[in-house]
């Protein structure tokens, strides 16, 4: 009784009562204790030998593995930030930038193209001609994410469905691209390394033609006349005046044009693509090209402008085989085109390329992923992306006996019944060209 009372006693000082806080502080950890041992047991397998050293072995292995987990994963995370696009092209390529004598360049140097390439068709049997015509690879693409105008999506479907129509019909094959190949060459300059991958990858191919995805078929039924281009290995649409003359930066126009597969090409893109990465470089040779050619505003280096320039400064080196096309619409400024097609429609018929049927339809300016983006209206773009997708889309339904009820509405109507005959009516369908007619 005398040392219970005394044990009493002394609990009922502070100190007293700082021990017996203590003791059940150890009594609650060593619950928690037992309760994490038990919940480990049954989360990873422990207690299936039935001892419990060999529990607590299982505990600790099963730790072990996990920290290695976390500090795997930690390593990689720093790897991946380290190597990462954004933070190579922004820290490691600018510091290279900084040094005049590093040059970009698309890839090694290639001296013997055509060479290699005589040899390698040779090697496999294959021709340069398709069906009696030069094998053409039609190339477009788009960004790898999603517009931020859902609509900018619709118009890219719409776009690539235009393409593919066009090429069916004239027996073409068609590569989309959603991936930058090459992350210094960004925007304007994103085809430069595709065209020159798809060279190299594809011997057989004696033509690659280059559109924008902002640009649409117009005249299903005209075809490129590549019999007239046998002495020229770049086809766009331009003016001689305006590019060496006039020294126009829109004296040309890269959204559409041909290319021919051969060493002069990787000779014009190896001296081309040096302006094009993006950051100092980009931003000092835009400078230099808004100084040196006529009406263009001080903004980073894009394609179409280098391109001028390297025609103007090197002419005797690259000018004779251009060929600067204004026959047709190659490229068709879609101001100027989409407000007559109901005239082009009363008035003739495709497969002329011109004023009287336009070829291709371009929309320089409108900037259809973009929400606010573009130098036109986004409602008047697709506005008028409508009308023309709508236009040329006639051309194909016509074979199936449907037309739009009018330009720019998704609603078509049957033009003709059906027949018991209708082998007899293709003749008539305006998507027919004359090579399969």
């Amino acid at each position: 009784m005398k040392i219970s009372n005394i044990v009493q006693r002394s609990m009922a000082t502070a100190k007293g009562r700082r021990l017996q806080r203590s003791i059940n502080n150890m009594k609650i950890t060593v619950l928690c204790g037992l309760m994490t041992i038990l919940v480990l047991r049954g989360t990873i397998g422990a207690g299936n030998f039935g001892t419990p050293a060999q529990d607590f072995e299982e505990i600790r292995a099963h730790l072990r593995s996990a920290t290695r987990e976390f500090h795997a994963v930690r390593v990689l995370n720093q790897v991946d930030e380290k190597t990462s696009p954004d933070m190579v092209n922004n820290d490691v390529t600018e510091e290279l930038r900084e040094d005049p004598l590093v040059t970009y360049s698309l890839g090694p140097k290639i001296n013997d193209w055509d060479g290699q390439r005589e040899k390698w068709m040779s090697e496999n049997s294959l021709s340069l001609n398709l069906k009696g015509r030069p094998r053409v690879l039609l190339v477009t693409g788009s960004q790898p994410s999603s517009c931020d105008n859902a609509e900018g999506d619709n118009f890219l479907l719409k776009s690539i469905k235009n393409k593919l129509d066009y090429a069916r019909l004239h027996n073409m094959e068609i590569f989309y691209n959603m991936a930058h190949l090459d992350q210094e060459m960004t925007g304007f300059w994103a085809k430069l390394p595709l065209i020159r991958r798809l060279m190299l990858t594809n011997p057989e191919t004696e033509w690659i033609w280059w559109m924008d995805s902002d640009a649409l078929f117009t005249d299903m039924s005209f075809e490129v006349p590549l019999e007239h281009y046998e002495n020229f290995n770049l086809v766009l649409h331009g003016f001689d005046d305006k590019v060496y003359q006039q020294k126009l930066w829109t004296g040309l126009n890269t959204g559409s044009f041909l290319i021919r597969n051969c060493q002069w090409s990787l000779d014009l893109l190896d001296a081309w693509a040096p302006m094009g990465p993006r950051g100092i470089v980009r931003n000092q040779a835009g400078e230099m090209l808004s100084k040196s050619l006529t009406g263009r505003t001080n903004f980073e280096a894009d394609d179409q402008s280098a391109l001028v320039y390297l025609l103007i400064t090197q002419r005797q080196e690259w000018a004779k085989k251009v060929m600067l096309e204004n026959s047709y619409y190659l490229h068709g400024y879609w101001v100027d085109l989409v407000g007559k097609y109901e005239e082009n429609m009363a008035k003739s018929h495709p497969g002329f390329g011109d004023d009287r049927w336009p070829f291709i339809t371009h929309f320089v300016g409108c900037k259809p992923c973009l929400k606010n983006g573009g130098d036109y209206p986004v409602d008047t773009c697709f506005k008028q992306m409508e009308r023309a997708f709508t236009f040329a889309d006639n051309q194909i339904l016509d074979v199936l006996g449907f037309r739009h009820r009018k330009l720019g509405s998704p609603r078509v109507v049957r033009v003709r019944d059906d027949s018991s005959h209708p082998l007899k009516l293709l003749r008539k369908s305006l998507d027919r060209v004359p090579a399969i007619a």
